[in-house]
C-alpha cells in the first residue's frame, strides 16, 4: 500500500505534539483523520488547516476521550494511531479526576482500536515521567534506559499526580494491548521544547517563557529537554519501522534551570533573565538518557541550544513577549 492510500489517525491532533504530527504526515502523503472534543473551535483548528495538504488530505473530528466508543467511527479504516490526547497540567486540583481521565482515555481509544481490524500499530506518547521516578539515585553517572519504569507508590508520596497518572496509563496501556493483540510502541519524551504551531500557549514552553518574561528567580529543577520536531518525527518513525518495538526514551540533553538560562543569556544577551535559583538548596543533579534505541530508529536529534533558540523565537512571534 503506497502512503498515498495510508489514512491515519492522531488524537489530540491540536495539541502541541499532535500538530507537528499531523503536520510532518500530511508532508509525507498520509490522509489524516484528526480528533478533537471541538473541532469546530478556529483556535484550535485553524493552524491545522492551514499546513500544506490539509485541504485535500485531512479530516477533523470530533470525539470525546471520557467517552466510550467515541473513537470507534474517528479509527475506522485507519492502519496507524497516534493517540497524543491527554491532559497535562502541573498543578492539579482534583488528582483523581486526572488519573482517571488519563485512564479512562487511553483505554477509550485502544478499545476502539481494538475493534478495528485494518489498525498495524497503535504508537501512544507517554512520558518520561513514567521512566525516571522509581527512587534510585539520579547522578551524572547513571544512565537511564527504558527499562526503567516510575513507582506509583513513590509517586503517591511525592503528591506528584501527572507522574502517577503517566505511568498507570502507560502500564495499563501495555495491559490492555497485550490482552487484545494489539501492536503498540510509546514514545516517552522529556520536557518537549522547539516551535509552537498552535496558537495556545503549552506546559512545557511557559516553562521557558517564564525565564524569559520577567521571572526573578529560576526553577531548582532538572529535566530531560527534547525538541518537538524530533518528538512528532519519532512518533511516525516508530509506525513505519516495522521493527519498531517496545519504549523509546526521548531526551537530547538533561540540564538543570541554571544551565537553559545561561544558554538564553548566550543567545540574547538582552534579555532580562533570572540571577538566582528559586531556593539555596543543592541543584538537582542531571543525568544521562539513554540515546541508543532512539537512534536505532533513526531519530536525529536537534540540540538543546537549538531547541531554546526556536522557542524563543516562536514565543516572540506569536506574541507571548515584547
Amino acid at each position: 500500500m503506497s502512503v498515498a492510500m495510508k489514512t491515519v489517525c492522531v488524537t489530540g491532533a491540536s495539541g502541541y505534539i499532535g500538530s507537528w504530527i499531523v503536520k510532518f504526515l500530511l508532508q509525507r502523503g498520509y490522509t489524516v483523520k484528526a480528533s478533537d472534543w471541538d473541532p469546530n473551535d478556529p483556535k484550535k483548528t485553524q493552524h491545522l488547516l492551514s499546513l500544506d495538504g490539509a485541504k485535500e488530505r485531512l479530516h477533523l473530528l470530533k470525539a470525546n476521550l471520557l467517552e466510550e466508543g467515541s473513537f470507534d467511527s474517528v479509527v475506522e479504516g485507519c492502519v496507524g494511531v497516534f493517540h497524543t490526547a491527554s491532559p497535562f497540567y502541573h498543578a492539579v486540583t482534583n488528582p483523581q479526576a486526572e488519573l482517571i481521565s488519563q485512564l479512562k482515555g487511553t483505554i477509550n481509544v485502544l478499545a476502539s482500536c481494538a475493534k478495528t481490524p485494518s489498525i498495524k500499530r497503535v504508537v501512544l506518547t507517554s512520558s518520561l515521567a513514567a521512566v525516571v521516578h522509581n527512587g534510585k539515585r539520579r547522578t551524572p553517572e547513571v544512565v537511564v534506559d527504558e527499562s526503567w519504569w516510575s513507582n506509583p507508590e513513590l509517586c503517591k508520596e511525592m503528591q506528584q499526580w501527572h507522574l502517577l497518572s503517566k505511568t498507570l496509563a502507560e502500564d495499563a496501556a501495555w495491559e490492555f494491548v497485550k490482552e487484545k493483540g494489539i501492536d503498540m510502541v510509546t514514545i516517552n519524551p522529556g520536557m518537549v521544547i522547539g516551535p509552537l504551531l498552535q496558537p495556545t500557549l503549552n506546559t512545557s514552553c511557559a516553562a521557558i517563557l517564564n525565564l524569559i518574561n520577567g521571572g526573578e528567580t529560576h526553577p531548582n529543577s532538572t529535566f530531560g529537554w527534547i525538541n518537538v520536531k524530533d518528538v512528532a518525527n519519532a512518533h511516525i518513525l516508530a509506525f513505519e519501522n516495522p521493527s519498531a518495538n517496545g519504549r523509546y526514551c526521548l531526551v537530547e540533553k538533561v540540564a538543570h534551570f541554571s544551565e537553559v538560562v545561561k544558554i538564553l543569556r548566550e543567545l540574547y544577551p538582552s534579555l532580562e533573565l533570572p540571577e538566582k535559583c528559586a531556593d539555596d538548596k543543592p541543584f538537582v543533579p542531571t543525568y544521562q538518557v539513554s540515546k541508543e534505541k532512539a537512534k536505532a530508529l533513526g531519530v536525529v536529534f536537534t540540540s538543546l541550544e537549538e531547541g531554546i533558540k526556536e522557542s524563543v523565537e516562536s514565543l516572540k512571534d506569536m506574541n507571548f513577549f515584547k
